[in-house]
């Protein structure tokens, strides 16, 4: 896939940071490129646009921190944020840290990657680099239980002997961080060919009982990702993936109702058709019952969804596809009913109306039903969005990336936004910023009547 001029400048520009490297494998999402820029660039000249997006202007956006990369703070994250009750923000970068083993650097960084905590005055702390064994390459945010301890996932590290056919070493873990002590709860592979699962890419959630829930990309008897449960240190898998119809690959999380359930994503499986040889799907998992709630078809419902899912309280669902819902194929916003019925809200596309495509983070949603997320490109510089799309389907840009000097606002926002009790919206990019390293960021929404 060739950039187009823009990025193309910006990419010789990046300290020999090869953005196009970035694009295709730093995410850890494992994004198949199911799409061609010429022909979206000449669709898109011609005027076939689909979908409404605006440029909207209610709203401020503020850089609340530059990551300043190996060896002394973090760098490249793809994840979320936390928030505790005093305002404090908490999550992952992929890499960067003080910890620099050959099978962590990529696509110009270098570590292991780290965890974070940014308190309200601005002032970040590590409090944890992963050095190989306790775990590499986290690409999801951390859960913080009610004593303030964080959890999360590494994609690599843990059972160093395991996974090395790509240049990584380990399976990836699940660890528990108190203050400054970090615990790894499971390495994954420790089964067999790694019927327990392999390189989780997503973030858990958590049981009242304290029970943790997950999602491997890899791994189960057919070795197309898991579904599991950690009590304890006691790993069990409630799901093994078997392409179809049930799904494979999972790249999202779980997110899980009151009664229990668990609700989530696959990437790719569910059911053939002519689009895609399986578009992904949506399912719910009570106990070790599997229910496809909606398998996608590419066009015109999605393709590859590759987030978790947000819950009303009704019961309905709400998330991202990668890729599909038109010609253009740049992705959507859909919502499936508790019934299983699925709606698409919003179809991306064409590439140069500003609108960003291939969005891969979960949305939020206001008390007005607004949904926000993010798109890692497109936009008006092309190094990705900050969007909402309104109850009548219509999109508008809060933030398009790299548009201030030497793109000190970020470029690349993989990971997933965060909603405060006053509605500001929170979240991280790849790369850019004062240091080139990724950035946190904040944009505070206005009301229309808002001076």
């Amino acid at each position: 896939m060739a950039a187009p001029d823009f990025i193309a400048a910006w990419m010789d520009s990046s300290n020999g940071i090869d953005m196009q490297e970035v694009i295709g494998k730093c995410s850890g999402r494992r994004r198949a490129q199911r799409s061609a820029w010429p022909a979206l660039v000449l669709a898109a000249m011609l005027g076939l646009a689909t979908g409404t997006c605006q440029l909207a202007k209610a709203q401020t956006f503020t850089v609340l921190y530059s990551f300043a990369g190996y060896p002394t703070d973090g760098a490249g994250s793809v994840a979320g944020l936390v928030m505790d009750a005093s305002g404090n923000l908490y999550g992952t970068t992929t890499y960067g840290g003080n910890v620099n083993l050959s099978y962590c650097g990529s696509s110009g960084y270098s570590g292991c990657g780290t965890v974070f905590k940014l308190d309200t005055n601005g002032k970040e702390t590590v409090l944890h680099n992963f050095a190989g064994a306790d775990g590499a390459n986290p690409n999801a945010s951390v859960i913080m239980d009610a004593r303030g301890s964080l959890y999360g996932t590494t994609e690599f590290g843990g059972r160093l002997q395991d996974c090395t056919g790509n240049g990584s070493e380990g399976c990836g873990v699940v660890f528990k961080l108190r203050g400054n002590k970090e615990t790894v709860l499971y390495p994954f592979c420790s089964v067999g060919s790694c019927e327990d699962g392999a390189e989780p890419l997503a973030g858990l959630v958590m049981d009242r009982k304290g029970t943790l829930y997950g999602t491997a990309y890899l791994g189960g008897s057919p070795g197309y990702g898991v579904v599991f449960k950690l009590a304890g240190t006691k790993e069990t898998v409630l799901h093994a993936f078997t392409g179809f119809p049930d799904g494979a690959y999972p790249i999202g999380g779980l997110i899980i109702d009151g009664n229990g359930n668990l609700y989530g994503t696959a990437s790719e499986g569910g059911r053939r058709n002519l689009n895609c040889e399986g578009c992904g799907t949506v399912f719910k998992l009570a106990g070790r019952k599997m229910t496809v709630l909606h398998a996608f078809k590419g066009t015109p419902d999605g393709d590859r969804p590759a987030a978790e899912l947000f819950m009303d309280i009704n019961g309905n669902l709400y998330g991202t596809t990668a890729f599909g819902g038109n010609d253009y194929s740049l992705g959507t916003v859909f919502e499936v009913s508790a019934e299983g019925k699925e709606h698409v809200l919003y179809r991306f596309g064409p590439p140069l109306d500003h609108a960003g495509f291939y969005p891969e983070s979960r949305v939020v949603r206001d008390a007005e039903g607004n949904l926000y997320g993010t798109t890692p490109e497109g936009g008006k510089f092309g190094a990705g969005i900050v969007f909402e799309v309104s109850k009548d389907g219509t999109e508008k840009v809060l933030h398009s990336f790299c548009s201030a000097k030497n793109c000190a606002d970020g470029v690349y926002p993989y990971g997933d936004l965060i909603m405060d009790a006053m509605g500001n919206l929170y979240g991280t990019t790849f790369g850019g910023g004062a240091n080139r390293s990724g950035t946190i960021y904040k944009i505070t929404l206005h009301s229309p009547n808002a001076p």
